[in-house]
């Protein structure tokens, strides 16, 4: 999976994933970015929580290309393989295997399908 780019250039700030969520600790809007983990704003609605983050966001780049450091990917634009590892140890492997034995299922399967992807 590709999720870094040279700082040759910059993405725009909006291309990257924002969420915004309600506060009731701060009753604020809090304006996230998942690709600046560190990075949030708050502010009393959500249009400016978002707009104050992206402008913080296009500080951000424009500083990490005047410094030559890598630039994440916005989401959207990374690669992904369908594969992952997952370490689940001994014990659940073995029910894991048992249980998607039991209905003729691939552990492939089975764990889809307890994690709400397909209809059982």
């Amino acid at each position: 999976m590709a999720t870094k780019r040279t700082a040759k250039s910059a993405p725009a700030a909006d291309r990257y994933t924002y969420r915004l969520a309600w506060s009731v600790k701060e009753e604020e809007f809090i304006a996230t970015v998942v690709e600046f983990p560190s990075l949030s704003w708050i502010a009393d609605t959500r249009e400016g929580a978002l707009a104050s983050l992206t402008s913080v966001v296009e500080e951000v780049l424009q500083d990490m290309l005047a410094e030559g450091e890598e630039i994440p990917t916005p989401w959207d634009e990374r690669t992904f393989s369908g594969k992952f590892n997952l370490r689940l140890g001994p014990d659940l492997h073995r029910r894991i295997a048992l249980e998607a034995a039991e209905r003729h299922e691939s552990m492939n399967t089975y764990v889809i399908k307890h994690l709400g992807m397909i209809d059982a």
